[in-house]
């Protein structure tokens, strides 16, 4: 095994720890560190699928056994955003456009890293099933044309509307990018543009292992801020090297 390789596969573990301590599958990490590896596009869209499902999954079942799901939060998103998914996974964009809007969900993300939410739980408000909707859509559409599951998109505007807490709103995307991912995925499967990278089972198992890790870190104890910096920075670096290519 090549150290380049090795080394690309300890980033991907990394990303799925952080990742799933708060929800996410960890699709726009990995699609940062396989931009920063020189991956073409096409195997970068079906391979961070495949292993957002694989981390999304755990991360939500860490955070559901620790009792933080709530039906009522998740379906409003879900409802629209499943086929829209798939109608994005169909969808194939020029490698120029692919690169300018994955930088800008990395931006997203960035930001997402840096700004620590306050969790109000006392100040919570109901959310209307139209916004939900609407809110849903766009996300799952987003997310099946450039490979994400779009945790990173919603869980920001759940906190800044005040839907849900931090630890609801961790265990309500980790279900929306699980089922965001497999739409997508079944996009591209049926349009024939499912390209996986060779060796892919050596990264799902590297992240399978930093998404058990993560979930239970999540769910059950602690962020860790130091890494969340080091990951920070890593997507900035393929936020810029996206933009000037």
């Amino acid at each position: 095994m090549e150290a380049s390789f090795l080394i690309l596969l300890l980033g991907l573990a990394v990303v799925a720890f952080l990742y799933s301590s708060v929800g996410h599958g960890g699709a726009s990490g990995y699609l940062a560190l396989m931009s920063i590896a020189g991956i073409a596009p096409a195997f970068m869209k079906s391979s961070a699928l495949v292993m957002n499902l694989a981390v999304s999954i755990i991360s939500f079942i860490g955070f559901y056994r620790a009792g933080f799901f709530r039906w009522k939060l998740f379906l409003p998103f879900a409802i629209a955003s499943i086929p829209l998914a798939y109608l994005g996974g169909i969808m194939v964009l020029p490698d120029s456009m692919y690169k300018k809007t994955l930088a800008f969900c990395l931006f997203l993300a960035i930001i997402r890293m840096v700004y620590q939410f306050k969790d109000n739980k006392d100040f919570l408000k109901p959310i209307p099933i139209w916004a939900g909707l609407i809110t849903g859509g766009i996300i799952g559409l987003i997310s099946g044309m450039i490979g994400i599951g779009g945790g990173i998109l919603l869980s920001p505007f759940i906190l800044l509307m005040r839907w849900g807490n931090l630890k609801e709103t961790a265990a309500v995307s980790a279900l929306f990018i699980f089922v965001n991912s497999l739409s997508g995925l079944f996009g591209q499967l049926h349009q024939g543009n499912l390209h996986l990278n060779a060796n892919l089972e050596y990264a799902v198992a590297f992240t399978v292992v930093g998404g058990l890790f993560g979930a239970y870190y999540g769910s059950q104890k602690f962020n860790l801020p130091t890494l969340r910096n080091i990951l920070t920075a890593g997507l900035i670096i393929a936020c810029l090297k996206l933009m000037l290519t």
